[in-house]
Order: structure tokens, then C-alpha cells, then sequence
């Protein structure tokens, strides 16, 4: 049997340097498919989808909110055209109601021990419209390393640069923040994959570089410390969310390879001040994540957060503002208090206010989002802090004998060139 999996493009933010990830979702979801499966993918951020494909089986993989709707129309011409189409992705679960008009199927939770039963049914003709396995989710043992050799890899390159692959060591997550729709879609139970696993899956990736997309790092300190312990002679340079400000788990996080981290700035607060010089002084970077436009927030604390951001000098940072999606405790609130403006899912980047704000006008929170970024990042823009942090973990990977050598030409091109321009 031939299945194309299919990654709709969504609309990018303007503040964003315009560069592509690995994606995670479309090759662990390959991983789950039986060995027999032939498996061609498209990534319509880096290719053409191919509507005249000779695939058995359509699978449209989407993520995100905004990148839903143009998942619709591609499910469209493709069932134009006389393809059978299957909906999955934790974008799809959060619209599964509005998907289903444009699926023959909709695959609803985790795959895993899933998809030889779903194929089967495609075989015999009799496909389900709706394959619901919410809140079912599978051992995690079952998980297998993704399916990268599905991907064309020269797509992903940033300027001559290897950008990170996506691996994640656990699934699930104790929090319940405001903003996240996690414990309605992983549930709020940690799931931590197997060490060996883990480590057999980093082995066999061809890159150095890793982010770590586990909804958080901080749901288990034992488990973290085994974690970081069983990483750290593979000498990978890791990316990840927030890492508890402990002594103990920081310095296993920096001798295991740790090269930034995303934290997440809400306040101008001493205890986040310390937590972000607690890395640095490790030699962590830091990329603040910003969201603004709570309730708590109008124009002048705004304008003390970013004030607050610079002279903390951190590594990046990524302003967002407060986007109601669904299945988020914070949608709920402003549902019942009337102040979602509209339910246009392209516009829900976090790039646009979408929702009436407290303190502020919807224009002002729009106009501090670009104040915000504008402030931060000076002249010099995005890029440039970029390419410091790419320049930093070259310099770890020659000192540990990591880099590798077909790299370093157009790396060091590309360094040197940030220096003078954009990275």
C-alpha cells in the first residue's frame, strides 16, 4: 500500500526569520505505521503538494490552529480528484467537528498499536468516519524513533546552516497553564518514554543538534536527573522548554549539552531574573517567551517588560501575543465573558489580537506586540541574535570534537556573515 502523509503550510509570523524545521508530528506518525507502508511526504513549506500522487491513502498531517484551514483545502482537492483523505494531528483533534465535512476520516489521539486496524478497514472498504482514541493514550514503549528518512534533509538547512531535529522524551503534562490546550490533548498524566529508547533514537539521528519538545521538562526531577545522566555521553547540543531552576538538574543540563532553553517571561519578577542568570552562568543560553496581552497588562507594563527583558541581555526572545485556542482554559474565560472577536483560525498565529483585551485597546495590544519586538531586537533583528547562538554551539562542538567537518565551510561562512549583516 502507498500513502502520501501531507504537512499543510500555515501563515508564518512577520517577526520571525523565515527558516523550517524538521517537522516532528508527520515522521512520528510514520513511525507508526507498519513496515509494509510505502511513504512518500510533502511538506508544503519547503515543496509542492502533489495532487496527481498514485498514494492508496492521503494522510493530512496539521499542528497548529492557523494551519488547519488550509489542511480543508487541500483534503478538498485531493477528494476532488477521487482520494481517499484521513485527518490527524493535534491541530485536527482541537477542530475535529469542523474537519469532518472535509475528511473520509478523522483520527482522533495517539497512533501507536493504531494504524494496522485503521489500514485494514481501508483495505476491506469499510474506513470509519472518525477513529476517536482520546484519552486512550498507548504505552509509550510503543513509541518508535521517527521516520526521519522520509525527509528531504537539504530542505531544512537555514543559510547553509543544520537547523535541530525534533526528538521528545516524554508525552503529557502535569500543568495546567493557562494558555495550553496540553491536558486536553496529552492528558495531565507525565508519560516518559524509556531511557534506551530515547538514547537508541538520538543515536541514529545524523545531527548534532536536538530540541527537545517534551511539554515540559520539569514534571519529574528524578526522572530529569536518569534522563540527563543517560544523554550526556552522546555529547548532543539540546534545546528545551523550562528547566527547574535547581542546582543539581542545571548542572546536569549544562554537562549533558544543554545549549538553550526557552523560558517563559511573564513578569518582571527577581525570581525570573535569577532563574535566567542561574543558566547563563552555566553557559545556558536563554530565549525569553513572551506572551502579552493578559489581563494584568496594559501599555506601560508592557513597556516595563521589554524594558525589563533587555537589561536581563538575554540570548532571544519571541513575543506572542495571548491567542484564545480551543480547549485552552483561557478560551473558556473569554468565551463566557463575550470577548472572542472572531473565529478566522488563519489569523490565530499569535502575531494578531484576536480577543477584546482588558487594560487596553485591540489596537494598542497590536501596536505593543510590534513595539515590543522592535524595542528588543533594535537594528540588528532576529537573525543576527541568531547566528551569536549558532556561532556558541559551534564553538561547543569543536571543543568536545563534535562538529562536523562537512559543515564548516558554509557554517563558518555563515557566522562570519552575521557578524557584518543577518545571520
Amino acid at each position: 500500500m502507498k500513502v502520501e502523509i501531507v504537512y499543510p503550510k500555515w501563515p508564518k509570523m512577520q517577526n520571525q526569520p523565515e527558516f523550517h524545521l524538521p517537522p516532528h508530528g508527520p515522521v512520528v506518525f510514520a513511525a507508526s505505521l507498519p513496515a509494509s507502508v510505502e511513504i512518500s511526504f510533502r511538506d508544503e513549506h519547503v515543496q509542492a503538494v502533489n495532487f496527481d500522487t498514485d498514494a492508496d491513502l492521503i494522510f493530512i498531517s496539521c499542528m497548529l490552529t492557523c494551519q488547519i484551514p488550509r489542511g480543508w483545502e487541500v483534503a478538498d482537492a485531493y477528494r476532488a480528484r477521487g482520494k481517499t483523505v484521513v485527518f490527524g494531528g493535534i491541530g485536527t483533534q482541537l477542530h475535529f467537528e469542523q474537519t469532518v465535512p472535509h475528511a473520509d476520516s478523522v483520527f482522533l489521539g495517539e497512533s501507536e498499536g493504531r494504524m494496522e486496524a485503521l489500514l485494514d478497514d481501508f483495505a476491506r472498504g469499510e474506513l470509519k468516519p472518525v477513529y476517536d482514541y482520546r484519552n486512550n493514550f498507548p504505552d509509550t514503549r510503543l513509541i518508535k524513533p521517527a521516520r526521519r528518512d522520509i525527509l528531504d534533509r537539504e530542505l531544512y538547512n537555514y543559510r547553509g546552516v543544520q537547523m535541530v531535529d525534533l526528538v521528545h522524551a516524554s508525552r503529557g503534562c502535569r500543568f495546567k497553564c493557562f494558555p495550553c490546550c496540553t491536558p486536553y490533548l496529552g492528558g495531565c498524566q507525565f508519560r516518559p518514554r524509556p531511557y534506551d529508547d530515547v538514547v537508541a533514537e538520538l543515536e541514529g539521528i545524523d545531527n548534532n543538534r536536538i530540541f527537545f519538545v517534551d511539554n515540559s521538562m520539569a514534571n519529574d526531577d528524578e526522572w530529569l536527573k536518569g534522563f540527563l545522566r543517560a544523554i550526556t555521553p552522546l555529547k548532543k547540543k539540546w534545546i528545551s522548554h523550562p528547566l527547574k531552576d535547581n542546582p543539581e538538574i542545571l548542572d546536569l543540563a549544562a554537562a549533558s549539552g544543554c545549549w538553550y532553553v526557552y523560558q517563559a517571561i511573564f513578569n518582571t519578577a527577581d525570581v525570573i531574573r535569577d532563574r535566567v542568570q542561574h543558566l547563563k552562568d552555566r553557559g545556558i543560553g536563554v530565549e525569553g517567551t513572551v506572551i502579552l496581552g493578559t489581563d494584568d497588562q496594559d501599555v506601560d507594563s508592557i513597556k516595563r517588560l521589554v524594558d525589563f527583558l533587555v537589561d536581563m541581555d538575554l540570548d532571544l526572545a519571541e513575543f506572542t501575543i495571548m491567542t484564545p485556542f480551543p480547549h485552552t482554559p483561557v478560551r473558556a474565560d473569554l468565551e463566557k465573558q463575550g470577548r472572542i472577536l472572531h473565529n478566522d483560525w488563519r489569523r490565530y498565529t499569535g502575531a494578531e489580537t484576536v480577543f477584546k483585551p482588558a487594560r487596553m485597546s485591540v489596537d494598542d495590544l497590536d501596536r505593543m506586540h510590534q513595539y515590543a519586538w522592535e524595542t528588543f531586537y533594535g537594528s540588528g533583528g532576529k537573525e543576527v541574535r541568531m547566528g551569536q547562538l549558532y556561532k556558541r554551539v559551534i564553538e561547543l562542538e569543536m571543543a568536545d570534537g563534535t562538529f562536523r567537518s562537512h559543515r564548516v565551510r558554509r557554517e563558518r561562512a555563515w557566522q562570519t556573515s552575521g557578524k557584518e549583516t543577518s545571520a
